[in-house]
């Protein structure tokens, strides 16, 4: 059994966490802006489908991305050098976080991201701590991310595409950016293929709450990104 978490209650020690399914730490609460820092801050985030409550996760290894270490294949590479598109970050919020709920996914029969979450993570935006980096293609929101940040602590939730590598041109800028800004980690949360043919790794889960401690005591500058982001060299 499963702690169940009433409003005023704090998050369980990590250490209860299950290890099947993998980080399964407790149930309840609510998804208020003051609950999602303080979950985020302590490596747990929010993972349920609708009709269900609200489940707490801190999986054990956690699967992240140090931003100098994003890996860029030739064929990326390529797409970057030739443009023809444009990068935006914080300018259509709500319409990444729907766009990524309505994508379908191998595996998963609905979306975890329920008109719940979307309401919160909306104003987790509006309060300067959730934020989105989008490809726009002719005009057109081709793909995107959007995650939290915290101090110098990012914690990527979700990524669309609706263009060939639009998310990966995303999240090689988002790595970019966040690598200027001083950024040390990407959470990742999960361990796939994918996310590690981009060049992330598993750490355990005590060197990640290590580091995210660190990172979220940094001083925290709230507020959207600018519109338009910087540009790089991709040679």
């Amino acid at each position: 059994m499963i702690p169940w978490l009433e409003s005023t209650d704090a998050f369980p020690p990590l250490e209860r966490a299950l290890g099947e399914p993998n980080g399964l730490l407790c149930a309840g609460g609510d998804l208020s802006p003051q609950r999602l820092v303080q979950a985020y801050r302590q490596g747990i985030f929010p993972w349920y489908a609708k009709g269900e409550p609200v489940l707490w996760w801190s999986p054990d290894p956690r699967m992240v991305l140090v931003p100098s270490e994003f890996r860029i294949s030739r064929s990326l590479r390529r797409t970057l050098r030739a443009g023809g598109y444009r990068i935006r970050l914080d300018s259509h919020f709500q319409d990444v976080i729907r766009a990524c709920a309505r994508t379908r996914r191998k595996g998963q029969a609905g979306t975890w991201i329920t008109a719940e979450m979307q309401a919160a993570y909306g104003t987790l935006h509006e309060l300067g701590f959730a934020h989105t980096v989008e490809t726009w293609v002719d005009d057109k929101l081709a793909g995107g991310l959007y995650g939290l940040a915290i101090g110098k602590m990012f914690y990527g939730e979700s990524m669309f595409s609706h263009a060939t590598d639009a998310s990966k041109i995303a999240l090689a800028h988002l790595a970019r950016f966040l690598d200027d800004q001083g950024f040390g980690l990407i959470d990742c949360q999960m361990d796939t293929p994918h996310l590690a043919s981009l060049g992330a790794r598993q750490i355990p889960r005590s060197e990640f709450i290590a580091r995210v401690s660190e990172l979220t005591a940094i001083p925290p500058q709230h507020g959207c990104w600018l519109s338009e982001g910087a540009t790089w060299d991709w040679s």
